[in-house]
C-alpha cells in the first residue's frame, strides 16, 4: 500500500469520526420528567423537557438536567433548644419540586443543601418560642409554619415545597424517664378513675335492684294482705250466716217442740192434780242447778193450781176445770220467704267477683305490671278496701250484700 493511499484512509477515518462527534453534539434526547438546560456560547439559551433536541455543535451545549419528581429529602436529627432550656432532637423530612430549573441552576450551587440549612434555622426559630410540652403537642402548628417559610425562601430557588414533616422529637433522656413516670401516674389515675366509676354503677345498679324487690315485696305483702282480708272477711261473713241460720233452725226446732208439748197437752186434757203431780216431779231437777238453794212449796199451793185452771180452763160436767186451747186462726205458720237465701252455700257474687281480681292482680307477672310511677298516680285516685291503696281492677261494690244488710 502506497502512502498516499494510507493518508487517504487516515482522512477518510478522520471525517467519519468527525461526521459522528458533530451528530452526536447536534442532537440530544431529554426523557419525560427531566429538563435540559441548555446554554450557547456559556450563555442561557432555553430549557427542554421531554423531546428530542437539536443542538449547534461546539456552540450549544447542556449545562445541567434536573429532575422534575417531587422529591423526598430526609435531614439528620438536629439539636434545638426550647424556651424551657432543654434540648431536643427533631428528625425532618422536606418534600419539595424543582418548578423552574434553570433558577435551580443559577440561583443556587446546591437546592438539597440550600433547603437543609433553611429547614434547620426555621426549625430553631420555631421551637425556640415554645416550651416542650408545647413541641410535644403541636407538630401540625410546626409543620405549617415550617412548611410557609421554606416555600417562600425557596420559591427564588426554582422550588415549591409541598410540605414539611417531622419525624420524631426525642426528649433529653432525664426528660424522657420523667415523662414516662407521668404516663403511668397518668394512667393509675384513669384506671383508678373507672374502677371507681364502676364501683359507683355497680352499687346504684345494685340498690336500684334492692329497691325494685323491695317494692315488689311490698306489692306481694299487700295483695296477700288484701287477699288474706278479703278471705277473712268472707269467713267471717259465711260464719255468720252459718250461724244465723243454726239458729233459726234451733228456734224452729224449739218452736216445733212447743207445738208438739203443746198438742199434747192439749189433747190429753190435765187436771191440776195432774199439773201439780208434774210440777213436783220437777221439783228435784230444778234443786239441781247452783243457783237455786232453797225450795219452798206454798201452803196453798193447790189453791193457786185451781186458781190457775179456772183462768185457762173450762169447767167441764164432772165440775174439774181442763186446759181449752184457743182455736186455730192459721196464724201459726211462719212466712219463710224473706229467709230462703239464709241457706244457700254459694259465695255472694260481688265479693267472688273482688277476691278474683285480687288473686288475679297477685298472679300477674312482674314484668307485666304497670310501672311505679303510674301505680302511685292511681293510688293517689282510688282506695281500696281498709283504705288501702287500690288494687288494679278492684271496684268497691255499689252496697252491701244483702246478707249482711240482713
Amino acid at each position: 500500500m502506497s502512502s498516499a493511499m494510507l493518508v487517504g484512509l487516515i482522512v477518510v477515518i478522520v471525517l467519519v469520526l468527525l461526521v459522528a462527534v458533530i451528530l452526536a453534539k447536534s442532537v440530544a434526547l431529554i426523557p419525560q420528567a427531566e429538563a435540559a438546560v441548555i446554554e450557547r456560547l456559556g450563555r442561557y439559551t432555553k430549557t427542554v423537557s421531554g423531546q428530542l433536541t437539536l443542538l449547534v455543535p461546539f456552540v450549544d451545549r447542556i449545562r445541567a438536567r434536573i429532575d422534575l419528581r417531587e422529591r423526598v429529602v430526609s435531614f439528620a436529627p438536629q439539636p434545638v433548644i426550647t424556651e424551657d432550656n432543654l434540648t431536643v432532637l427533631i428528625d425532618t423530612v422536606v418534600y419539595f419540586q424543582v418548578t423552574t430549573p434553570h433558577f435551580a441552576v443559577y440561583e443556587i450551587n446546591d437546592y438539597i443543601v440550600g433547603v437543609e440549612q433553611l429547614a434547620t434555622t426555621t426549625l430553631r426559630n420555631v421551637v425556640g418560642g415554645m416550651t416542650l410540652e408545647e413541641t410535644l403537642t403541636s407538630r401540625d402548628s410546626i409543620n405549617a409554619q415550617l412548611r410557609g417559610v421554606l416555600d417562600e425562601a425557596t420559591g427564588r430557588w426554582g422550588l415549591r415545597v409541598a410540605r414539611v414533616e417531622l419525624k420524631s422529637i426525642l426528649p433529653p433522656p432525664s426528660i424522657q424517664e420523667s415523662m414516662e413516670k407521668q404516663m403511668k401516674a397518668d394512667r393509675e389515675k384513669r384506671a383508678t378513675i373507672l374502677t371507681a366509676e364502676g364501683q359507683r354503677e355497680s352499687a346504684i345498679k345494685t340498690a336500684e335492684g334492692n329497691k325494685q324487690s323491695q317494692i315488689l315485696y311490698a306489692e306481694g305483702a299487700k295483695q296477700a294482705a288484701i287477699l288474706t282480708a278479703e278471705g277473712d272477711r268472707q269467713s267471717r261473713i259465711l260464719q255468720a250466716q252459718g250461724d244465723r241460720a243454726a239458729q233459726y233452725l234451733r228456734a224452729q226446732g224449739e218452736a216445733k217442740s212447743i207445738q208438739k208439748v203443746f198438742a199434747a197437752i192439749k189433747s190429753a186434757k190435765p187436771t191440776p192434780e195432774l199439773l201439780a203431780y208434774q210440777y213436783l216431779q220437777q221439783l228435784p231437777e230444778m234443786a239441781k242447778g247452783e243457783a237455786s238453794k232453797v225450795w219452798v212449796v206454798p201452803s196453798d199451793f193447790g189453791s193457786a193450781l185451781q186458781g190457775f185452771a179456772k183462768s185457762f180452763g173450762v169447767q167441764s160436767d164432772d165440775g174439774v176445770f181442763r186446759y181449752e186451747a184457743p182455736a186455730d186462726d192459721g196464724t201459726t205458720e211462719v212466712d219463710e220467704s224473706d229467709i230462703e237465701d239464709w241457706f244457700t252455700t254459694a259465695t255472694d257474687p260481688k265479693v267472688a267477683q273482688a277476691v278474683a281480681e285480687a288473686e288475679a292482680v297477685a298472679r300477674t307477672p312482674v314484668s307485666e305490671q304497670p310501672p311505679l310511677s303510674a301505680r302511685r298516680a292511681d293510688t293517689a285516685l282510688d282506695k281500696g278496701p281498709y283504705n288501702s291503696p287500690a288494687t288494679p281492677g278492684w271496684q268497691a261494690p255499689d252496697s252491701e250484700p244483702d246478707s249482711l244488710q240482713q
